[in-house]
């Protein structure tokens, strides 16, 4: 198997995701993919025991992607060694009513990690500036002030919508949580076949939605979106990553890797110390106890 560099993923410059394969076309089997993913998700749940313990930091985990490009399935696969109270998915779907009477980042402050926790949102924040692009009468839904039809919804609207997910982004990383952000890049023939499978294998039928054809006309506008809002919000304290998703084995170690290599930046990390009068009394502890 290649060698895997995160560095070789991360956005550091304007990107054109139509220059940015799906597929790495690593020959590894399927045995060391999985032998590989392993090992570095054992050590990934080493470290949320230390992180817990520590008590400074929480970790935001951003999963962005087209139907079908295995989101799902990587939260279940790259986490499933966590302690269950280490690690919080939130999916974030159509707003409810409770949710629109506030402005569109309250229901995502509210699910940020605890200090010592993972959280992963499945869809984020940034469905705010691509689903309510492609859609822009989502917007509607809001009650904004000074947005009353689709037509008052000028470029302007999404300039700042993005520049307000920035310091969003900027205020929570200032505040200890790490933030690092996925997009699983998919091929649409690769969509297509998933979406085939869903319909072709009887387990799976609960998977599908005609919902999911509609969204895939839309294709090209949602790969302007993703374009445009991973260039303008890519920064070195909430960096983005590209994912090439067609392989849905070799995505899974690529973001457990890169999460790892993530981690390995904050060396101060590490579990408490015992205050030296506690340890100097071990012995009489163990007497205790024995007696």
């Amino acid at each position: 198997m290649k060698s895997i560099d995160p560095k070789d993923f991360k956005v550091t410059a304007p990107i054109q995701l139509k220059d940015i394969p799906t597929d790495l076309n690593n020959k590894a089997s399927d045995d060391d993919k999985e032998d590989k993913l392993d090992n570095v998700r054992e050590k990934l749940s080493e470290l949320q025991d230390v992180m817990y313990a520590h008590n400074r930091y929480g970790v935001l985990i951003c999963l962005q992607g087209m139907d079908t490009s295995g989101k799902d399935s990587l939260i279940r696969e790259v986490f499933k060694e966590f302690n269950a109270r280490g690690v919080v998915v939130n999916s974030f779907k159509t707003p409810n009513s409770t949710e629109l009477e506030h402005d569109y980042l309250w229901r995502h402050y509210i699910a940020l990690p605890e200090k010592g926790k993972f959280a992963i949102f499945n869809r984020t924040h940034y469905e705010n500036v691509l689903v309510t692009r492609v859609h822009p009468e989502y917007i509607l839904n809001e009650n904004l002030p000074g947005i009353e039809k689709i037509q008052d919804i000028t470029p302007q609207f999404w300039e700042d919508r993005m520049e307000q997910i920035n310091n969003f982004e900027k205020h929570i990383t200032q505040n200890g949580t790490i933030v690092i952000k996925f997009y699983f890049h998919m091929s649409k023939e690769e969509q297509r076949k998933r979406l085939l499978r869903r319909l072709e294998n009887e387990e799976h039928h609960w998977k599908f939605s005609p919902g999911d054809l509609k969204e895939r006309e839309h294709w090209d506008e949602y790969m302007q979106y993703y374009e445009e809002a991973i260039n303008k919000t890519a920064t070195e304290n909430a960096p983005w990553y590209i994912v090439p998703s067609d392989d849905k084995d070799m995505a899974r170690y690529i973001v457990a890797k890169i999460i790892w290599e993530e981690m390995q930046k904050y060396t101060d990390i590490k579990e408490p110390e015992l205050d030296d009068k506690v340890k100097m009394n071990f012995a009489m502890y163990r007497e205790q106890l024995k007696e």
